[in-house]
C-alpha cells in the first residue's frame, strides 16, 4: 500500500508541476459516452501520462484526460474514458483516477456506464440513475491497510448514491425533457457478457442494470469522501441473442446528446460541486 500511496504523491505533484488548477468536481465516461462537455481550459492528454503504469487500449474509450470548466471558478477533471478490471488491472490500478481526482481536491464524482438492462420493460437507449448498486466482481479496493487520512477502512456504503445528486439530475432531466429512471446496478469483472442464467440470477437478486465499472471507483471515491452520482445507458437487454461490444458503442453514439444535454446541466449548478459531510479536502 505504500506504493499507492508513493504513486498517488506522485501524480498529484506531477499535476501541480503542470500548472493545472485543482479540480472542484470530476467526471469519468463510459463505455461509447465520451460526450463533449465543452471546450478545454487544459488539455487533452493522454491518460498515460498521469498514470504510474501502462495504460491497455479498450474499443469506445479514448483515453484522453481534460480539465473543463462549465462554470467560472469550478474546474472539472474530465475522464474521457475509464480503465476496467477486466483488462488486466488489480483493484488499486483500477480506481487510481478516481483517487487522483479525490487527493486533487474534487467534492464530487459523476460517473456514466453503459450497461444491460435486466427489466422486461428495458429499451436500448434508456437512461437510469443508479440508486445502489451490487458489487459482484470479487474485487475490493479498501482491502489491505491504506493510509488513515484517506478515510475509515470500513467505509459507510448506504448512501454511496448521494440522494442530492439524484434529485438534482431527476429535475435537470424532466426541464430538458429526458426520460429517466432509477435502479440497482450489478457490477461483475467481465468481459464476457451474461449467460441467460446469470442474468436470471441477478433479476431474482432485485437489480435492474449490469455492467463492468461503477461499483469499484464508487467505493474507492466513497472512501474518501466524494460525493457521486451514477448514470446508465441500457444499451442492450442482457442475455439476448446478438449483444456484443459494437452494439454497446452504437447505442452510446445515439444517446450521447441526451447524456451531454445532462451533464452539462448538472455542471453548471452549484449544488453539483457542495461538498459532502465526510469530504476531507486536501
Amino acid at each position: 500500500m505504500e506504493d499507492v500511496r508513493r504513486c498517488l504523491d506522485e501524480a498529484v505533484a506531477a499535476w501541480d508541476r503542470r500548472g493545472w488548477p485543482r479540480p472542484a468536481a470530476a467526471v469519468v465516461a463510459g463505455s461509447g459516452l465520451a460526450v463533449d462537455l465543452g471546450a478545454p481550459v487544459h488539455g487533452p492528454i493522454g491518460l498515460r501520462e498521469l498514470l504510474p503504469f501502462t495504460v491497455h487500449p479498450v474499443e469506445g474509450h479514448p483515453h484522453r484526460v481534460e480539465l473543463v470548466e462549465p462554470r467560472a471558478g469550478r474546474p472539472v477533471l474530465y475522464f474521457r474514458g475509464r480503465l476496467h478490471s477486466y483488462q488486466g488491472y488489480d483493484a488499486d490500478q483500477t480506481v487510481f483516477t478516481v483517487r487522483l481526482a479525490g487527493r486533487l481536491g474534487a467534492s464530487t464524482l459523476l460517473l456514466t456506464n453503459a450497461a444491460g438492462g435486466l427489466r422486461p420493460d428495458h429499451q436500448p437507449g434508456r437512461l437510469m440513475l443508479v440508486k445502489d448498486h451490487m458489487n459482484l466482481t470479487g474485487l475490493n479496493p479498501l482491502r489491505g491497510r491504506l493510509p488513515a487520512e484517506w478515510g475509515p477502512q470500513f467505509v459507510e456504503m448506504v448512501a454511496a448514491y448521494d440522494e442530492e445528486l439524484r434529485r438534482l439530475a431527476r429535475r435537470r432531466a424532466e426541464a430538458l425533457g429526458i426520460g429517466i429512471e432509477e435502479g440497482i446496478y450489478a457490477g461483475l469483472a467481465g468481459p464476457s457478457y451474461e449467460t441467460p442464467a446469470e442474468a436470471a440470477m441477478l433479476r431474482s437478486l432485485g437489480a435492474d442494470a449490469v455492467g463492468m465499472s461503477t461499483v469499484l471507483e464508487v467505493i474507492a471515491a466513497r472512501h474518501l469522501g466524494l460525493r457521486c452520482l451514477g448514470l446508465s445507458l441500457i444499451t442492450n437487454v442482457s442475455a439476448t441473442a446478438g449483444a456484443d461490444h459494437e452494439e454497446v458503442l452504437a447505442a452510446g453514439r445515439a444517446a450521447a446528446t441526451d447524456v451531454q444535454r445532462l451533464l452539462a446541466a448538472m455542471l453548471e449548478d452549484d449544488e453539483t460541486y457542495r461538498l459532502s459531510s465526510s469530504h476531507r479536502p486536501e
